[in-house]
């Protein structure tokens, strides 16, 4: 098998992608991808080795995306705004030996670590003239390779993950579980899509969601997504009724963005026939908001970057706004005390996810896998969820301290880190904290060394050179003291 044989369903002249203003067919999307198979094979990439994707949602992506999984490579999809210091550790990690660079991703790329770069073979799409790089277009006049065959159990991608404790990790999905999550999820009936659906594919693609949620599933139903670069409510909208959008898989973050913005035609989402959100919990408000204002119901799900993504959704069930809704077909889930036993309705539990569906590990850190994933299979989430008497769920709470941004992970530990490295800071904790567009802000606490001076401004400044925007945080408290433990931990649940 090979997950980039999704693509060979649809008739060659069904529209597959339309990016930048330009469609692309599934027959024309088939032969680039099979020429930069060529290409990539030319640079003598074999099966196994690492190629990372760092750039925006577009065509670039889409084919690089698919030709590196053909030639049997292990794909890393990277934030291209990512800063150049969390890339290098990013590329160091998972020893990726060629990287694909869109324009978002020059300037990092440019400042990456001298013996980072060294090892790196670069290849740039839009000619940014990064030195040394190749251009992705020469790449694409080779001659097409065949798919390489790959077990079930191989390495498809590698998607950073904060998982329940320390600095990001690489999930390893493989070729099986990612298919696995794409028939759990047309398997059930009211989130299946058909070839005349046109998704709007504004989720990151290098997040797990937008990738197999948007992307593959889309192209797995032969239908076309609309890729978006850079998100804004009102231009979204636009393109929604230009393009006749039916399907849209969202975080929090947009449809609260849509649900709050001024002067938007209540009949924006008519072509729409699958509204879900994910990433993080929706408001309750926010649903309910957009259901008044543009008579669309919204169907929350549940899932993370180890489980492919998804693990419950509430499309095309009757569960109550709140809700995650039930497990996909295939997908075993337990709610359980802290002693592994399971709870009973209405109480509180650990989720536990077991299924094909499940990840393989994290890379390079068998300890980090065991701490959450049992022997026979069983994913400890660190997520704490209700069933109610109709069989729904609903999250209530999580045991670990990680923090959701907009859908995305941000674990304190590794903003910790950044902080204390700042010259005027003697401790620090970092909490995650509601926030009205975003689910969760990160807040730091902040103790400053005997006799130093700093302002929030900078020390939000320090952390923005150093870390992606969304683990940042948006708000600096300066304190006397941390509160401690008796083992000495900093009790983050004081603070929060």
């Amino acid at each position: 098998m090979n997950l980039a044989t999704i693509l060979d369903g649809a008739p060659d002249d069904a529209v597959a992608v339309i990016s930048r203003g330009r469609t692309t067919t599934y027959g024309e999307l088939r032969r680039q991808v099979a020429s930069l198979r060529g290409g990539f094979a030319s640079l003598g990439l074999e099966p196994g080795d690492r190629l990372g994707i760092a750039c925006g949602n577009n065509w670039y992506f889409v084919v690089s995306y698919l030709a590196a999984l053909g030639l049997g490579l292990v794909v890393v999809p990277l934030n291209p705004s990512a800063p150049g210091p969390e890339l290098d550790r990013q590329i160091r990690h998972t020893g990726i030996r060629t990287l694909v660079v869109g324009p978002a991703a020059t300037k990092s790329v440019a400042n990456l670590d001298a013996a980072t770069s060294a090892d790196l073979q670069l290849i740039e799409t839009a000619g940014q003239d990064l030195p040394g790089a190749l251009g992705l277009e020469a790449l694409l006049d080779h001659e097409p390779t065949p798919i390489v065959d790959r077990a079930p159990d191989d390495v498809a991608v590698l998607i950073f993950t904060s998982g329940t404790a320390g600095h990001p990790r690489a999930a390893m999905l493989s070729h099986g579980n990612l298919r696995a999550n794409l028939d759990q999820t047309t398997a059930f009936e009211g989130r299946r899509q058909v070839p005349e659906d046109v998704s709007l594919g504004v989720l990151p693609l290098f997040h797990i969601f937008g990738l197999n949620v948007v992307l593959n599933l889309s192209l797995l139903a032969g239908s076309r997504v609309l890729l978006v670069e850079r998100f804004d409510p009102s231009s979204a909208a636009e393109a929604i009724a230009n393009h006749g959008v039916t399907v849209i898989a969202g975080a929090p973050t947009m449809w609260s963005a849509w649900a709050s913005l001024p002067g938007l035609d209540p009949t924006t989402f008519a072509s729409v026939r699958i509204a879900s959100s994910g990433a993080a919990r929706l408001p309750v408000e926010t649903a309910q908001l957009v259901d008044d204002r543009f008579d669309l119901r919204i169907s929350e799900g549940y899932g993370l970057t180890e489980t492919s993504p998804v693990v419950t959704t509430a499309t095309g069930t009757a569960a109550p706004f709140g809700s995650i809704g039930v497990p996909l077909p295939g997908v075993e889930v337990r709610l359980v005390d802290p002693e592994g036993d399971d709870v009973l309705v209405g109480d509180a539990g650990e989720v536990l996810v077991r299924g094909a569906n499940v990840f393989l590990g994290y890379w390079d850190d068998p300890e980090g896998t065991a701490s959450v994933l049992e022997p026979d299979g069983w994913l400890h989430t660190g997520d704490v969820a209700v069933v109610d008497d109709q069989g729904y769920l609903f999250l209530v709470d999580r045991v670990k301290d990680l923090i959701i941004v907009s859908g995305f992970n941000v674990f304190p530990a590794e903003v910790e880190e950044v902080l204390i490295a700042h010259p005027a800071i003697e401790g620090c904790a970092v909490v995650g904290v509601p926030h009205p567009y975003s689910g969760e802000a990160v807040k730091a606490y902040v103790v400053l060394e005997p006799g130093r001076s700093a302002e929030e401004d900078d020390i939000v400044a320090w952390c923005s050179e150093r870390l992606a925007r969304y683990k940042c945080p948006d708000k600096v408290m300066f304190v006397d003291e941390l509160p401690h433990g008796v083992t000495g931990k900093v009790l983050r649940r004081a603070l929060r």
